[in-house]
């Protein structure tokens, strides 16, 4: 929890986002993901001054249980002095308590992101999901209860000016709003309404331009001029000398790469055989590797996106 403090902005942790949806896929289905359709909605979680303070926060957390789908999960919720937002004791159930921070008994409005935020530990914890590493597996729970339709509470808890800051989660505020933009993606939902902070939606706006990029990347047909221009470069120079690994000449700054369609296909006539083009879906980021032969469509196995291709 950043408060008072300097909030990090950016992408630093874009990779281990992408690779956290991608285990949101595989670990809960496609059709798991989509009965997540709708979002938390900002009444269930309102929280007013005049509220009992245990109470309204019993309440909030029910709500996210119901959300989460944790019917037989009992959140008991209480407030002490700690540096961290909040602590969930990840026990065998049914009952599991959740400390917020003292901060909350007069910042109220954030309870349910708090809470949100560890709700969904509870979530994982049941689904046997984690990543290694402390930061790694914060930054999968964040990413999943923003993609699972609570984290725009957690991007609305940003608010940072001349004078003061906080956020609440380890993602920036920018990755939040990355992962808020590929959720409405896929779902058509416009969280834009919500927000109470003028920071978090600043924050959606630019994180929906770097979702948006990702549809634009080649080999997909949406990709601007530039792009397509280097990707015809680097699939004549994997042509041309049949590279095992990777295609663009070994760059790290694209996301696709050339692999020989079959093994000896480096022993076709010519020094040319056969390619494959393997890149990441722009809405899983499951890698999808598709026959070098131009106008391609493929759908993902994962999440079922339909993709146009020129290859």
């Amino acid at each position: 929890m950043a408060n008072g403090g300097p909030v990090e902005h950016g992408y630093p942790h874009l990779d281990t986002v992408r690779a956290a949806i991608t285990a949101l896929y595989r670990r809960l289905s496609y059709d798991t993901i989509h009965t997540f359709a709708t979002s938390m909605a900002p009444a269930d979680v309102a929280f007013c001054d005049t509220d009992d303070l245990h109470l309204g926060a019993q309440r909030v957390a029910r709500e996210l249980v119901r959300h989460f789908r944790l019917p037989d999960a009992r959140m008991i919720v209480s407030f002490r002095e700690m540096e961290h937002a909040a602590n969930v004791e990840l026990a065998a159930g049914p009952e599991y308590f959740i400390e917020l921070n003292d901060r909350f008994r007069t910042h109220r409005r954030d309870i349910g992101a708090a809470l949100a935020h560890e709700v969904m530990h509870v979530y994982l914890h049941r689904l046997d999901l984690s990543f290694p590493g402390t930061r790694d597996n914060e930054i999968l729970t964040d990413t999943a209860t923003t993609y699972l339709g609570a984290g725009w509470l957690l991007l609305d808890a940003y608010r940072e000016d001349a004078a003061s800051s906080q956020k609440l989660g380890y993602l920036t505020p920018e990755e939040f709003g990355y992962v808020l933009a590929k959720r409405s993606l896929v779902f058509g939902e416009d969280p834009a309404t919500w927000f109470t902070s003028p920071q978090a939606y600043t924050a959606y706006t630019k994180g929906m331009t770097r979702a948006r990029h990702d549809e634009r990347q080649p080999p997909l047909t949406a990709a601007g001029w530039a792009g397509r221009r280097r990707y015809a470069k680097d699939r004549r120079h994997a042509q041309d000398h049949v590279v095992a690994a990777t295609g663009a000449a070994g760059a790290a700054d694209v996301p696709y790469a050339f692999t020989p369609d079959a093994p000896g296909a480096q022993d076709a006539p010519g020094g040319r055989g056969p390619l494959r083009v393997s890149f990441p879906c722009p809405t899983c980021h499951q890698r999808i590797r598709v026959p070098v032969r131009g106008r391609v469509r493929a759908r993902c196995g994962l999440c079922r996106t339909v993709l146009e291709c020129d290859t």
